[in-house]
Order: C-alpha cells, then structure tokens, then sequence
C-alpha cells in the first residue's frame, strides 16, 4: 500500500538542514536545555546504535553487520527525514519529466586513492567506479559547444555582463588574441584590463630576489589576495574577479587562502617562480571528475541502505538505484535486524551504570525516548557531541572545538529548457562578488540506465548553484569566516534566497533568452549550516596539519563503548574520510568485549 507521508527526496522549498531537524539540536547545543531520560527503556537492546544516518553512519553499520554477522541488531538514529545526511536527493517532476539531482555531497572523488577498506566497501555496495567513464558524458560539453562562463552583477558592476571565464581550463589553452577578446567586454576600466590580461599572460617571477625554499614560505605566509596585490601589484577590481572562484572547493575566497595553495592550483601569477612541482595537499586530481550518481552521492547512500534494508530500496544494479522508489515504511521495520529510525535527534549519550553497555536518549516526535546498547558510534556532527555526551574529557572537547564546518547550500533548479546556456554557449558560470550564488550552471551529464541526462537544449533539466556565505577582506581566518558565515545562513529566510537566485539567473541568463518566470519549474535550496568537514589549509593552520595529524585525532578519541565516525574525524570532506572514519570506529568497537 502507497504510504500518505510525503517522499523526502520529492520536497522542494527549503531543504538540508529543513524544519523539523535541527531545533532540538539547538536547544541542546545554543540554550543548554535538558531532556528528560526515561526511566525504563522505550526499545529492545541492541548490539550497536549509531547517531547519525549519513555516509559514515551507514557505512559503520555495514562493516559491523559483516564483522559481527547478519543476526546483529543495528539502530541507525538520523535527526532528518531523509538517511544519507549530506548525501541528499533532490527530485523533480517537470511536464512529466522525472529529473534527478542532488542536493549535498557530490561525487567519489578519485576512487584510486581510496584506501582498501573504503575501496572495498565501494564493491561490497555493488559500485563499480570504471562504469562511470561510460555513464559520464566526458564529450558534453565539447559536443554542445558549451565554454565556462562569467557573470558581473549590475549591482556590482554597474551593468549585468555575461562572458567567457579567464580561469579553469579553457583558459589555460587560450592564446594572447582570445585572453584580450575574452576580456574585452569586462566591465572594468581600460587599466584594469589590461592589469588583468598582463596577469593572465605573464611568466614573470615575481619573487626573482628569493631562494626556491624561501619562496614557499613566503607563499605560504601569505593569502593570494595579498601576492596578487601587494606582490604583483594589480587593482582590488582584478583581484576581486579571482577572488571568490575557489569557494566551491574551499568555503572561503582566495582573501584566507594561502598564496602556496593558489600556486598548486595554477592560479594567475604565480607560473613564472621558478618552484617546481608541488604535492597536492588534501585534494587529488589524477583522475578525471566523473563518478558520478544523478543524485550525487546519494546513490552511494541508497547502496549502503539495500545492503542493510534490501527490501527498502528494490533492484540489484547500479542503473536502478537512480530509479528506485524507496519504500520508507521498510526502515524502520520491527521484522529487520538493522533499522533506521528518521526524526530523531540525540541529546544524551552515556554508559550505563554496568559500563557494558550505552544508553542513547534521542527525540522523535516531541517525546523522549531511550535505547541501549552494547556498542555506539557517533557519526553525527562532531561539535554537538560534548553538548551531548557527558564523558567527553576536557583534553577532547578542546580538540573537537578546534574545527569549524563550512556552512553551504546546494540549490536545485528545475528549468523547463537550457536553451539560454545553448545560445550563450556557456555550461556553467561563476559570479565574481556575487549576491548569494557564486557559481551555477547544468547538472553534470549522467545518463544510467533507464535515466537518461538531456542532449536536447529544448528539454528539461537540473541547474545546481552553489552559495557559501563568507566575510571576506576583514582579516577573519577560514575557521572565523565559517562561524560568520552560518550566521548569515542562519539568518536567510528561503524566500530571500529564492528571490536572489532568480535575480542572478535572469541578469545572467537573459541576453540568451532565458525568462525566469516562463523557464524555472521549480527550486530546492539545500541549505547545510554545518556543510563541509573542516580541513587543514597552509594559511590558517599549523604547517604539518593535515588528515594525518592535527586536532581531530585527539578529538575522535574512543570514549569506552562509544567511537566516532564522521568525516570531521578524518578532517577530510569527501567519501572516502567518511568511510575511513567508519572503518575505525568499528574495529575499535570490535575490541571491546
């Protein structure tokens, strides 16, 4: 029988962190509140309860299920109503089209580098990452004619302009005619263009007078905004069409990046140092972008889960867990060794008074509820644990209290056609100083199975945007600028957003015909206040801080019967942390008898 409850992955307006799934968390975490603790236990005991249904927790609960055995009783708790945490799905149905998107963590960064648990967990799920080089369409863009492209806001500008970026690939292999041609019609003045263009250009060393070592120090001393100006030279207006085009990776613009970082990325200015190559720190790109689910990595969620729940997510193939309707009802079913409970939110966490096993009291529904278990593992948010957890020692709050998460949204947006990007001949643009949105553009082109990505600019499709609010040029750190930066998340209602993302696609899209109120058929905001892990940067951080060392291992320090599995213990924001996470977590737990 069809379920009357709303399908999660169907909600459009305000999504992420959506009403309902944080103000229990805050009341805990912000106002210090209390729950009452039930006196007798409101479930049957289980071998292992985890706090937090995302990548990780799902994760841990597979690895367990295999090492403990299938008879093993598992209690996934996840304060959304929706599992996979920041894997999230996003659907949209559009003149009878179905479209498939996603709505938080994106993609199996470079698989290669996985280590042989993660990889293994990969195949376990019954991923197999060499299929995305045929799901991919790696020739889209080409196919279509489709460059980078960049916008200039009149209420920055003084005019809305929409023309070809002057970073990323494309323009790596542009010449000295099609740089100035690009440029031209920039809305900067005469001085500043050709600033800019002699930026572009330039193989000038512009530390000539230092040793190689010592240039590696400097750059790391300083952000890219301060070589660029101070060292090179140029205007602010240069320096601000560059500045906010690494906040997708980063969470910050190149004000509180180190000059070191903007030098591995190849970034204007710097090519003429004389340095050599350099190891990439944290992020790899040996391999190609592309693996890819239509709903990001929300289908490596849906995996996790028919590996526990078969019956929740029908099919056996990779193709059909894009199309696959969940069966919601199946979670959470009494008849199921492993079940995952949705709406709840922890808000207490300790051992029992036998030390042999851990009592979890969580939320669902207004009312409080208490589980016990043998094991537990934290993979939720890390800095709500010591609000939560009471035998959290004091060395560890310390080290977990050192991170700050990137705050982010992931916007959605169904379009009944692209034919404005086919006009421009952009597939995606960025948005120097921009209103809310620094970047957007066509969802990436994923054809599996029996979903198909569109190859006709007269159909609909997904536009994913992307909005991390920041304070720039104040002098503020990464970590502050997080801090600040969920505040003003916090502090956007949808409407606003909704209102600004329209606003940046009509000045951006409309010398290609686009109409907002004929084209867009509807949008999703994602919003994730505590978005992406922290991770190390060389300009805010210790030297030598990296996913090896640094405050988190102290911080997911096992605590008895409880371990911590999140990709904030790994300060790595990708996959393969999380799963690395969930890996250790268990066998710590594994140990304990």
């Amino acid at each position: 029988m069809q379920s009357s409850q709303p399908y999660p992955p169907g909600l459009m307006g305000l999504r992420g962190a959506h009403p309902g799934s944080f103000e229990v968390a805050h009341a805990v975490g912000w106002g210090g509140a209390q729950f009452p603790r039930p006196d007798e236990l409101t479930d049957s005991t289980y071998d292992l309860v985890i706090v937090g249904g995302g990548l990780s927790g799902l994760a841990a609960a597979v690895r367990y299920r295999q090492q403990a055995g299938n008879k093993a009783k598992i209690l996934v708790l996840d304060n959304h109503d929706d599992f996979g945490g920041h894997a999230k799905r996003n659907e949209f149905d559009v003149d009878g089209k179905k479209l498939i998107c996603y709505g938080g963590s994106q993609s199996i960064d470079t698989p290669g580098s996985y280590s042989p648990a993660a990889r293994q967990l990969l195949v376990d799920a019954g991923i197999e990452v060499q299929r995305f080089y045929d799901y991919y369409d790696q020739d889209f863009n080409q196919q279509h004619k489709l460059q980078s492209g960049v916008y200039f806001s009149a209420s920055k500008y003084g005019k809305d302009v929409t023309g070809p970026a002057i970073f990323g690939w494309r323009a790596r292999t542009m010449n000295d005619a099609e740089t100035e041609q690009a440029i031209s019609g920039y809305p900067l003045d005469e001085d500043d263009r050709k600033s800019l263009f002699k930026l572009l250009r330039t193989e000038q060393d512009f530390m000539s007078g230092d040793a190689r070592e010592t240039k590696i120090d400097r750059l790391r001393r300083m952000s890219y905004g301060d070589y660029l100006q101070q060292v090179v030279g140029v205007s602010e207006s240069v320096y601000l069409v560059f500045r906010d085009s690494i906040k997708g990776l980063w969470g910050v613009g190149w004000d509180a990046l180190s000059a070191l970082e903007a030098y591995r990325m190849g970034m204007p200015g710097l090519s003429g140092l004389g340095i050599g190559e350099l190891p990439a720190v944290g992020h790899g790109f040996d391999e190609p972008y592309i693996f890819h689910f239509p709903d990001g990595n929300a289908g490596v969620a849906r995996a996790l889960v028919r590996m526990l729940i078969p019956e929740a997510v029908p099919g056996t193939s990779m193709e059909d867990l894009v199309t696959s309707r969940v069966d919601y009802q199946q979670l959470d079913s009494r008849v199921s060794n492993t079940r995952i409970r949705l709406n709840s939110t922890a808000v207490d966490i300790r051992h029992a008074a036998d030390r042999q096993h851990v009592d979890v009291t969580y939320i669902r529904n207004g009312q409080s509820q208490r589980v016990r278990a043998r094991h537990a593992i934290w993979a939720g948010y890390n800095a709500m644990l010591p609000h939560v957890c009471p035998e959290v020692p004091e060395e560890q709050v310390e080290a977990i209290d050192y991170a700050s998460k990137v705050p982010l949204v992931y916007i959605s947006i169904a379009v009944r056609n692209w034919r404005a990007f086919a006009n421009l001949g952009f597939g995606s643009i960025s948005i120097p100083q921009p209103e809310l949105m620094h970047s957007f553009g066509l969802d990436f082109p994923v054809s599996m199975g029996d979903y198909q990505f569109t190859q006709n600019p007269d159909e609909a499709t997904v536009l994913h945007g992307t909005y991390v609010p920041s304070v720039p040029d104040q002098g503020l750190s990464a970590r502050e600028q997080h801090t600040a930066g969920r505040k003003i998340l916090f502090e956007k209602t949808y409407a606003e957003m909704e209102a600004a993302i329209i606003r940046q696609l009509q000045g951006a899209l409309a010398p290609g015909g686009f109409d907002a109120a004929r084209d867009i058929a509807g949008i999703t905001v994602n919003r994730w206040p505590h978005g992406y892990a922290y991770e190390y940067n060389d300009l805010n951080d210790p030297e030598g801080f990296s996913p090896e060392n640094g405050p988190h291992v102290m911080g997911r320090a096992q605590i008895g019967r409880i371990s911590i599995a999140n990709s904030d213990a790994s300060a790595f924001a990708y996959v393969n942390g999380a799963f690395d996470a969930a890996e250790r977590a268990v066998e710590e737990q594994l140990k304990v008898s």
